[in-house]
């Protein structure tokens, strides 16, 4: 391991934007904040944001600088990329961004019903091979609405087309409200100063002349169905520049 690295991990233990809750420490330890984020961890009343995989921290931060009125707060298990995000936390003093690291797959231990107002996705590996690891899956959205307030947004931005076939498939299958759409974000008139925040994958995928696709949309009750996707042709160019697994 780099010695650049192991000073990010000893970094992150001394963040006070940080919660590390991989899931062997969880399952030790429990968690202090689930129902509680406003109150003991922000001491600010506010909408909570989730961004989920986010990497480098990029996007968390960029919201949280956009929306001073909300807390945000952004997901991943990759503490060497997360450190970046989280060191422009500390430094400019932010009140209202945080970082847990955590498998997003158990994402749902940390959040009371109700206690979050919207989730941002954005580049997520599109496991085009195995669908219950997509994270616009009826698994993953499943779990989401079990702590998502009635009403609440749920954001994908992606470079890849069979990841955005796939999410709007499935949202339409599922007769969910949709609040923005488009496979060409900043072709299409629809971004704005959020949807335009570029991590530095997104400014990867843009100079190598790929659009940005967005699809807001609001989840319902009931059971999510899987869409026939079968015919939806797979992307090439993820294998041939190798994914950011979990990315940005």
């Amino acid at each position: 391991m780099g010695k650049n690295k192991l000073q990010k991990f000893s970094d992150m233990e001394t963040f006070k934007c940080v919660l590390q809750y991989p899931r062997h420490i969880f399952i030790e330890k429990g968690f202090p904040f689930k129902g509680k984020w406003n109150s003991d961890f922000f001491s600010r009343s506010n909408p909570i944001v989730l961004e989920l995989g986010c990497g480098k921290g990029e996007y968390t931060v960029g919201l949280a600088k956009a929306n001073p009125d909300r807390n945000h707060i952004g997901v991943d298990i990759k503490g060497a990329r997360m450190w970046k995000g989280a060191k422009d936390v500390e430094e400019n003093g932010m009140d209202n961004a945080a970082f847990l690291r955590t498998e997003i797959e158990q994402i749902s231990e940390f959040f009371s019903p109700g206690e979050v107002d919207e989730i941002w996705i954005t580049f997520p590996d599109p496991q085009m091979q195995k669908a219950r690891k997509r994270l616009t899956s009826s698994r993953f959205l499943s779990n989401y609405r079990t702590f998502l307030r009635p009403g609440g947004v749920v954001n994908l931005k992606t470079d890849s087309p069979f990841l955005y076939e796939y999410t709007k498939r499935l949202v339409e299958l599922n007769g969910f409200d949709i609040l923005s759409i488009t496979d060409d974000l900043y072709g299409s008139g629809l971004a704005d100063p959020v949807t335009s925040i570029k991590t530095f994958y997104e400014q990867q995928w843009l100079s190598r002349g790929k659009t940005i696709k967005l699809i807001s949309f609001k989840l319902k009750d009931g059971v999510i169905k899987e869409p026939d996707c079968s015919d939806i042709e797979k992307d090439d160019y993820h294998s041939e520049f190798g994914r950011h697994s979990q990315k940005n």
